[in-house]
């Protein structure tokens, strides 16, 4: 890693890790996994840095836990610790999956969630699965804490809000999962190739006997950065799912993400077949689940 840039530092909190980034004043990235910004480096997509500030062991960054009634997920988790978390199936099963399709056991043992969501792809395996779990970004500054919706750390692909050498991607907070809340990820890739999405999709409902008291899907890569399919979620919100429901969601959906041909994915017609068959599986998983996650 040295041999990537002029100087290379290991931080061990928070804090350190800041006063890191505010000397090298503009030059530094900071780097855990690496699987993604490494091989940028090495392909100068990163021209100008001088130092990577490593936050792999800072011990806050590298927690999941049970806090305060809600699911804490460090930047620096990986993705191996996500699909085998006992935590995140239960309170997130759609990023749970989603960890485990994102790459070889190799890469899984060492690419984090952090890095997944800073990369702003907009069919982000994990970022996508975040937006349905209505996660909340906490970024840390030499000012302090705060707290933003995921959705407000993206403007535009490989783009983020994030002030480069000042914020601080700490790690996310999910809302637990409740009684008759479930939630799923499902994806299509090309068998040819690199095992890249041609589109995914996260989805959390909320079951209450046979209606959806309430609904959050998000579907990628449906524009310039990843985001909710609201108005989808109005059509299904309140109503029995049935196959003249599905149909006016599907309807939705179609109008609202904006699907592109991609020469080395798929066809913007293929991807809105797809969108359709998605939507029925997800849907399908995650509406069993909260039926057997059902409190007598």
């Amino acid at each position: 890693m040295r041999s990537l840039c002029e100087e290379y530092l290991l931080a061990h909190s928070v804090e350190e890790a800041l006063e890191a980034l505010a000397e090298a004043q503009g030059s530094a990235l900071l780097v855990s996994g690496g699987s993604d910004l490494l091989l940028d480096i090495q392909q100068g997509n990163c021209a100008g840095v001088k130092t990577l500030v490593d936050v792999s062991e800072v011990e806050e960054m590298c927690g999941l836990e049970y806090v305060d009634e809600s699911v804490f997920i460090g930047a620096s988790v990986t993705l191996n610790r996500l699909a085998n978390s006992r935590l995140v199936i239960q309170h997130a099963q759609a990023l749970a999956e989603a960890a485990s399709m994102m790459a070889n056991p190799q890469v899984c043992n060492v690419a984090t969630i952090g890095g997944n969501v800073a990369h702003a792809l907009p069919a982000a395996d994990g970022t996508i699965a975040l937006l349905a779990l209505s996660a909340q970004a906490e970024l840390a500054t030499k000012d302090g804490r705060r707290r933003v919706p995921l959705e407000g750390l993206f403007k535009g692909v490989g783009e983020t809000t994030l002030v480069p050498g000042q914020d601080l991607l700490v790690g996310f907070h999910l809302p637990s999962c409740q009684q008759g809340q479930a939630s799923a990820f499902s994806r299509r890739t090309n068998p040819q190739g690199i095992p890249l999405a041609i589109i995914n999709m996260a989805l959390w409902v909320w079951r209450k006997g046979e209606r959806v008291e309430d609904i959050r899907i998000s579907i990628g890569p449906s524009g310039p950065v990843p985001k909710r399919m609201n108005g989808t979620e109005e059509v299904l919100n309140g109503q029995i799912p049935s196959p003249k429901v599905q149909a006016l969601a599907l309807a939705r959906l179609l109008e609202e993400a904006h699907f592109r041909t991609s020469p080395h994915r798929a066809s913007a017609d293929y991807r809105s077949h797809l969108a359709g068959v998605l939507l029925e599986e997800t849907f399908s998983k995650a509406w069993t689940r909260a039926e057997a996650l059902k409190r007598t």
